[in-house]
């Protein structure tokens, strides 16, 4: 028998033999069960899982999932990932085996989370739940090709969100210089602010930079990396994109303030030129927003910002998707082609004007 009673702590005890993935035989041993039940329950999952049998509950298929992707995608986007799992569908999943789970299970589960953003006075964002509900409907396509699950629930069941935002928040320059002069001139977040606002560049490529990143030389940052900051200390990683290893043109001005700025720091080729926590800017642009009055925009609508800039200033898609490392100019063009007022009537006009030259 696989489950026997400690005698002395009156707990009860798993152990069993099992052949793992390469076929080579194993011993797996598990002590601290309140019941026997309980014991004969864990071999019973544990075994499913080994064998990844699509009949394992739908928590442990999760770490299964995880786990490989955590080989595939960055850190920060596998923490976004298991966020939302854990948060929003383990409590409604998570003790089901992942084949029993039906569509019309699905939509119960859509339908509270609709319910869950009205009862909390602040209903989730379209754009939320689209992401909630992909993350469910990639865990089910993962099983579906790779562990013989037959169907994928959230087909049948349809949707929830939307994958396009609302109206984009961004500051135009003069918003911007408003937001600038409340701020104190040679502070290392006012800098990072100048630098986020005319390179466009993600906030975890601004916090990644370091003294050899900087050419001024030739008036240029060179962005080949990506810093998530957490307790844990900071992970590197590439761009998000293969485009977004590039090198970004700066003014002079923004030169010149980052060549003074690098002078004050510690000295090395490594060192960082923002060694702080991406809440630090979140909170100084949150104060100074609500002391002004001015319309509040997140960090990330800085990057927007910098594009909707070059596009008022007449710059192509195409440059604008190289500055901003965007890995397609269809990128690009779905992100900002609300942003490009009365372009239509003026390609009329100006075919207009070849048409009377014929």
């Amino acid at each position: 028998m696989s489950a026997s009673k400690d005698k002395k702590t009156g707990k009860w005890i798993c152990q069993f033999r099992y052949k793992d993935s390469s076929g080579r035989s194993r011993k797996k041993f598990r002590r601290g069960f309140a019941t026997k039940k309980d014991a004969l329950s864990w071999e019973r999952e544990f075994l499913l899982v080994a064998r990844r049998d699509p009949t394992m509950l739908f928590s442990s298929f999760t770490e299964i999932y995880l786990q490989d992707m955590s080989h595939r995608l960055r850190a920060s986007t596998v923490r976004g990932k298991r966020y939302v799992i854990r948060e929003k569908i383990l409590p409604r999943f998570g003790s089901i085996p992942i084949n029993q789970i039906r569509p019309c299970d699905v939509r119960s589960w859509e339908a509270a989370l609709l319910q869950e953003g009205r009862a909390n006075g602040r209903p989730y964002s379209p754009t939320y739940l689209k992401t909630i509900y992909n993350q469910l409907n990639a865990i089910f396509n993962y099983a579906v090709k790779y562990y013989e699950l037959r169907e994928n629930p959230c087909r049948k069941a349809g949707s929830i969100g939307s994958g396009q935002a609302g109206e984009m928040q961004f500051w135009t320059l003069a918003e911007y210089r408003q937001f600038l002069q409340a701020l104190p001139p040679d502070e290392p977040t006012t800098i990072g602010f100048q630098t986020l606002y005319f390179t466009g560049m993600r906030v975890g490529e601004l916090l990644a930079l370091t003294r050899a990143d900087l050419d001024t030389g030739a008036r240029a940052i060179r962005i080949n990396k990506s810093c998530q900051r957490s307790r844990k200390g900071d992970v590197i990683t590439p761009p998000k994109t293969a485009r977004g290893n590039r090198t970004v043109s700066i003014p002079s001005f923004l030169s010149e303030l980052l060549s003074h700025y690098a002078d004050t720091l510690p000295p090395g080729d490594d060192t960082l030129l923002f060694p702080f926590h991406k809440y630090a800017l979140a909170r100084e642009l949150e104060d100074v927003c609500a002391r002004l009055g001015l319309k509040r925009i997140r960090l990330h609508d800085l990057r927007h910002s910098h594009a909707s800039l070059l596009i008022e200033l007449g710059f192509t898609p195409l440059l604008i998707a190289e500055r901003l490392g965007h890995e397609k100019v269809e990128t690009t063009m779905n992100v900002y082609s609300h942003l490009y007022p009365g372009k239509q009537q003026e390609v009329a006009e100006r075919l207009e004007l070849l048409a009377q030259m014929l």
